[in-house]
């Protein structure tokens, strides 16, 4: 009797995985990584905006001028721009965790540099230590997690994993000063408790990014390295700019707040607290994870205008505080979270245009460059304003950051909430309700 040509499929032994199992598991673990990889995104966005409201005990201690902590600003923001520029699109070729793990490991040794060295030049480079961590983490984590999604929650959509990315940068910056601020106010090691409470937090994060798995392979061959370069489709580049202004805006006004808040408080509202100068940053960021939840539903046009319209409103909430005969902390505080919630729409927004007009194997360059404009609005703004402090008023630089930060967003509305509608392989309007 003849053997036939068809192979036989081996049979499975008692107890061995199927394949379903197999899958099961592999979604599983995807889904708790998804959440590893968000907690470390939280972890360094909270460490980047910890140092905020310790600024004014910096300038008690060391007596320097407001145009200093502009300058320490300025570090981080350096950092930031340079990674987003040198660094952002590497975790395309090499992949997510392989470069997420160094980039975390840069705001460990950020921590310890704010620990061991506290004069201004070791600020300084702390500050560009941190920068250096949050722009190769922003643009990796934000990719990292649309790919975590697309595995553990196959049959979803890709707005899950786009409203946690960006609940968690604000989320992240609006827990650090709340952090830094309390236990500066009650404890009586202000200048290292945060720090050293960061530091072990940020041990945790490579702890457990380090047992997430990789979602993209190594090149190879390694192409020959370049800088960044925004790499989108050619027809979705007038979207992607339009993005990109919007991040800059956005941006730019929690900017005002994050530099120079506590300068504010201090000097035109007579609040000296520590704890309420993170309680300010944190209503801030806090309106703008709030904004982001309430308009997960909405289209992109939608969530633009109605952004727009809100960092509008919050500009002149907070204009009309300092002006006042007598200064308003609660309108001060009320123009803060409206403004956050405004800027934290747009970011969703543009967010959100960019992930769609990006292909998979350039998504985190084109999130780089995202961020890049981005940071780019959060730097050169406030440093603008912080060198005008050093000829006018607060009430007069804030009165003129508001002015043409407004007049700006007035100008890039049409653009801004016309601009991201543009067609994706679905033939639907990036952003419209799937």
């Amino acid at each position: 009797m003849s053997s036939s040509s068809t192979a036989v499929p081996a049979s499975r032994a008692p107890g061995d995985p199927t394949p379903s199992d197999l899958g099961a598991r592999r979604r599983r673990h995807h889904g708790l990584a998804f959440w590893s990889v968000a907690f470390a995104f939280l972890v360094v966005m909270a460490f980047s905006t910890a140092p905020s409201p310790l600024y004014g005990l910096y300038q008690e201690r060391d007596g320097f001028s407001s145009f200093v902590v502009t300058l320490v600003y300025a570090g981080y923001a350096v950092g930031v721009v340079g990674a987003l520029v040198f660094a952002g699109h590497l975790s395309d070729w090499h992949g997510r965790r392989r470069v997420m793990l160094p980039a975390i490991a840069v705001s460990v040794l950020s921590a310890i540099v704010f620990l061991l060295w506290r004069d201004v030049p070791g600020l300084v480079v702390a500050r560009i230590l941190n920068g250096i961590s949050v722009g190769v983490v922003a643009a990796t984590a934000t990719a990292y997690l649309a790919e975590l999604h697309a595995v553990s929650r196959p049959d979803a959509g890709p707005r899950h994993s786009q409203l946690v990315a960006t609940a968690v940068n604000l989320g992240g910056l609006a827990l650090g000063p709340i952090v830094s601020g309390v236990l500066a106010q009650w404890t009586d090691r202000p200048l290292s408790l945060p720090y050293l409470v960061f530091l072990v937090v940020l041990v945790a994060a490579i702890a457990v990014v380090a047992l997430a798995p990789e979602t993209r392979d190594r090149l190879d061959p390694l192409p020959s390295y370049r800088p960044q370069r925004i790499s989108v489709p050619a027809e979705s580049r007038s979207a992607f700019s339009a993005a990109a202004l919007g991040a800059f805006l956005a941006f730019g006004v929690l900017g005002l707040f994050t530099g120079l808040a506590s300068v504010f408080l201090v000097g035109t509202l007579h609040h000296p607290s520590h704890a309420l100068a993170g309680l300010t940053l944190a209503l801030m960021f806090g309106g703008g994870v709030v904004a982001q939840t309430l308009t997960s539903s909405w289209a992109l046009p939608r969530v633009l205008a109605a952004g727009t319209a809100s960092m509008l409103l919050g500009l002149t909430l907070v204009v009309v505080a300092v002006w006042l005969d007598t200064p308003s902390l609660a309108l001060f505080l009320a123009g803060g979270a409206f403004s956050g919630a405004g800027a934290g729409a747009v970011f969703k927004g543009t967010v959100g245009t960019v992930a769609a007009i990006a292909p998979p194997e350039t998504r985190a360059e084109a999130l780089a460059g995202l961020f890049l404009a981005g940071y780019l609005g959060l730097s050169v703004p406030v440093v603008g304003a912080g060198v005008a402090l050093q000829y006018a008023s607060p009430r007069a630089t804030l009165t003129g950051f508001a002015l043409l930060v407004g007049g700006a967003i007035l100008l890039a509305a049409p653009r801004l909430v016309r601009g991201p509608r543009v067609p994706t392989p679905t033939g639907r309007p990036a952003g419209s309700p799937a």
